[in-house]
């Protein structure tokens, strides 16, 4: 509305909290939120449907599988599994390497993992098995707990250089396998827990992020493949710093016939993929490039004799068979909690993100805390079959999807082809090169690389988004996976708390014609409402912010009430002690008038202004008044008081008086009687001392004339609040306490009906702050100011002070008569001769 000009009509009910709840028959708390025994009760009584939904929720393959059509599904998924599972076997001995592990035991992960996922996963294109990623983690536990300086061979007293790479190699595997059990179980129980929210808390920025310096650490630890060099082991903070150090002396050192290797491998897979992608669409299923390339390498290897002429290093003996099933080492559990912890997390996050997004491609709905459930038991039971960590992986997954892949029958195929390669076609890779495969994993962590693009994408989106990238990304190459992954999550909530702690407050203004109100510093047509100062927040008001939203709150009204408070308090205080010498001073003269003789108190009494004998000469004939009054101000001046009356005498003899204070009544300011000085006279009785305390109540800061403001309500604009703490409630009661005593009234509008439930829970509503300061939106409340209170404001503030004005007060034809003769009296004056 235009300040002060356009009308609002009330043309429809104020709807506040108690009508809210009278219309809407809004239900108890206490049926809603039925005691815990109830809800226990109901959620342990069994019956055929619930039993039956328990099941299937558990086993989500008893609700696809019984309907499973071959002639429609079958020819899709056979050739999806196969090409998946070639794509399984070069991988998985790959990031055995990334795990410091044999390559037999990736080829393990990638057989048992999709076959348990097949049966209590829910996404039907994600291919689970080995990942980069959680490959490195479990690469920094197994080189951390089993190093190669505690496994060197003694040749009676002295030690060489050899290592035990058998027993070394053992222990990795138990390290692995315990990490690995131990991280299963963790995702099993937050699943059961309906903890699959917890994914939520890595966001993308965060992820992408960690996986870039993830690549970084696969890089690294690849690098030593591919020169040819043995670099010494570290770990711990900055372990990557020192080992590219160590590299870089080590340069001189480099295996060229591993490095030549290394460099074709690379060239060729380059090209090959690229190759792929151009002629993507006249394909029917891609070229396994990578297979292709461990298989003429292998070849290669066994008949140029590599590893023997060039000592080129190769996988070495590949066992046939399977190893037996076997209880995990607990006793390295309490060293791997952490690492374990986060690769739940990890695993997880990247496992959901891809199923969701397969799931919004075709239609289909993925339960979260269910994968979490299937993805631990995937970790659980491949832990006792010595498997390391898995997730789900991008390549794979994106070849299933596109092959034509429609369930998870394509990932038991693929399991299908990797036991088939244990079982037989194992020991034909033992003369494969260690160089191809770590050309593999780093042609593999190109789409990793691109990540690094997103630095700039930040940069030009989110600036928050790109300091969480960053700091992650950082974190996670200084201190590890572990340290790094804890650093970026404790870093990225602390953006969260900020952004709530510091929101964007704002007033709102009425959009003419509607009932919307919109920031005014965004929005030019909205108009302010008179009188009345309408504060958004952005954010929920809770413990952190509570206080800055105070500040705000009279930053953006312009009443910094601490201040005025503590300036009408320390007046209040000086007014008392003025009193209390006041009265001294009566008493005293109360006692000399005793003692004196009649004469001598007539003659006192005529040197002293009498406030009884002025009242009773101001209430003259109408023609006399003009006279009476300036003869007073003229005569009775006493240097520091002027007293007028506010009401006529009572039956009791009782008079109410108001008085300005100063030295001249054109300048003076409204103050009360307890304000006269020790050398001041007056005469004082039982009345009079009587209305001074009851004067000294109604001091306000108007009167003390230090502030003006033309606000009469505040509405709080609570929408976007989804909850409220202690902290906000006390904070919110002490705004409606403060502001009430400079005669502001403050309102909530917008509450959501669990702050109100809240509201109520803590304790908010009295007798003076009732339901009806809450409104169902800020229109309502709005409406309700300006029918209660806004003839007030422009009573007050906007009437012009001039000889026309007529008081409400009995004297209403004395203050005429003064105001005439006045006219510079302040609004505040004005305010108190009503």
């Amino acid at each position: 509305m235009d300040s002060g000009h356009t009308e609002y009509h009330v043309q429809r009910e104020i709807i506040d909290e108690q009508r809210l709840k009278e219309r809407s028959q809004r239900m108890d708390p206490s049926q809603i939120n039925l005691p815990i025994s109830h809800r226990l009760k109901k959620s342990l009584s069994c019956s055929t449907p619930r039993l039956k939904h328990s099941i299937v929720g558990f086993l989500p393959v008893l609700s696809w599988l019984p309907r499973y059509s071959i002639w429609d599904y079958g020819m899709p998924d056979l050739i999806s599994g196969i090409s998946v599972g070639i794509m399984h076997l070069p991988q998985g001995m790959a990031y055995a390497l990334l795990a410091s592990l044999p390559p037999v035991f990736g080829l393990y992960t990638s057989l048992y993992s999709p076959l348990i996922y097949f049966i209590f996963g829910t996404s039907r294109h994600i291919s689970i098995g080995t990942f980069t990623i959680l490959s490195i983690m479990i690469g920094s536990v197994t080189e951390r707990l089993a190093p190669d300086s505690d496994f060197l061979i003694y040749n009676g007293t002295n030690v060489t250089e050899e290592v035990d790479i058998i027993s070394r190699d053992f222990y990795r595997v138990q390290v692995a396998a315990a990490a690995t059990v131990l991280g299963g179980l963790i995702q099993v129980v937050l699943g059961l827990v309906q903890f699959g929210f917890v994914g939520t808390y890595l966001s993308e920025p965060l992820v992408r992020g960690y996986t870039t310096a993830a690549s970084a650490h696969a890089v690294v630890a690849q690098l030593k493949y591919i020169l040819g060099v043995s670099p010494k082991r570290f770990s711990g903070p900055l372990s990557i710093v020192y080992t590219l150090a160590d590299l870089f002396m080590l340069l001189p050192e480099t295996h060229l016939p591993t490095l030549l290797a290394s460099v074709v491998s690379i060239v060729v897979l380059i090209t090959a993929k690229e190759l792929n992608t151009a002629l993507r669409q006249k394909l029917l299923v891609p070229i396994p490039v990578e297979l292709c390339t461990i298989v003429v390498a292998t070849v290669i290897s066994f008949y140029t004799r590599l590893n023997e002429t060039y000592k080129i290093s190769v996988v070495g003996e590949i066992p046939s068979g399977l190893q037996p099933p076997c209880i995990p080492n607990a006793s390295v559990f309490s060293e791997v909690v952490l690492d374990a912890f986060a690769m739940a997390i990890v695993g997880y996050a990247i496992s959901i993100s891809l199923g969701k997004t397969f799931a919004l491609k075709h239609g289909y709905k993925v339960d979260s805390n269910q994968e979490l459930v299937a993805l631990g038991l995937s970790n659980t039971v491949g832990g006792f079959f010595q498997c390391f960590s898995v997730c789900s992986s991008m390549s794979r997954s994106l070849i299933q999807e596109s092959t034509g892949g429609k369930t998870q029958i394509a990932g038991v195929v693929s399991g299908v082809i990797v036991l088939v390669t244990v079982l037989k076609l194992g020991s034909l890779f033992q003369e494969l090169p260690k160089a191809v495969l770590a050309a593999i994993v780093f042609v593999n962590l190109k789409g990793m690389f691109k990540q690094y693009y997103d630095i700039v994408t930040l940069w030009r989106s989110s600036k928050i988004d790109l300091l969480i990238w960053l700091v992650t990304y950082v974190s996670t190459v200084l201190f590890n996976l572990d340290m790094g992954l804890g650093a970026s999550m404790g870093f990225a909530l602390l953006t969260v708390i900020f952004r709530t702690q510091r929101p964007n407050y704002s007033l709102l203004g009425h959009l003419p014609g509607t009932e919307l109100y919109l920031d005014m510093e965004t929005h030019k047509q909205v108009r302010e409402v008179q009188g009345i100062t309408i504060f958004h927040s952005s954010a929920t008001m809770y413990f952190a912010n509570a206080e800055l939203y105070l500040e705000a709150l009279k930053k953006k009204s312009g009443l910094d009430i601490g201040k005025m408070l503590t300036y009408k308090r320390r007046q209040e205080a000086k007014q008392r002690r003025r009193e209390r010498r006041a009265e001294q001073r009566a008493r005293r003269e109360a006692k000399r008038q005793k003692r004196a003789s009649r004469e001598a108190s007539q003659r006192s009494k005529k040197a002293v202004f009498s406030v009884e004998e002025e009242a009773g000469q101001l209430r003259e004939t109408n023609g006399d008044i003009h006279r009476e009054v300036e003869l007073g101000w003229r005569e009775r001046e006493n240097s520091t008081v002027f007293v007028i009356p506010e009401t006529v005498r009572t039956s009791d003899g009782h008079h109410t008086w108001m008085y300005l204070k100063g030295t001249d009544p054109d300048t003076a300011t409204l103050g009360s009687v307890s304000d006269l000085h020790d050398g001041d006279t007056t005469t004082l009785d039982s009345s009079s001392e009587d209305t001074l305390s009851r004067d000294l109540e109604r001091v306000s800061l108007g009167s003390l004339g230090k502030w003006t403001w033309d606000i009469h309500s505040i509405i709080l604009d609570f929408s976007t609040a989804n909850f409220i703490d202690t902290v906000a409630i006390k904070t919110l009661r002490n705004i409606f306490h403060d502001f009430g005593e400079i005669g502001v009234d403050i309102y909530l509008a917008g509450c959501q009906a669990l702050v109100v439930e809240q509201l109520e829970r803590g304790g908010f509503f009295s007798d003076v702050i009732t339901e009806g300061r809450v409104f169902a939106t800020v229109h309502d409340a709005v409406l309700y100011c300006l029918k209660h209170r806004g003839a007030e404001i422009v009573h007050s503030y906007e009437n012009p002070l001039d000889g026309t004005v007529e008081c409400h007060s009995v004297c209403k034809q004395s203050c005429r008569i003064w105001l005439h003769s006045h006219e510079k009296i302040n609004n505040n004056a004005f305010k108190y001769l009503h």
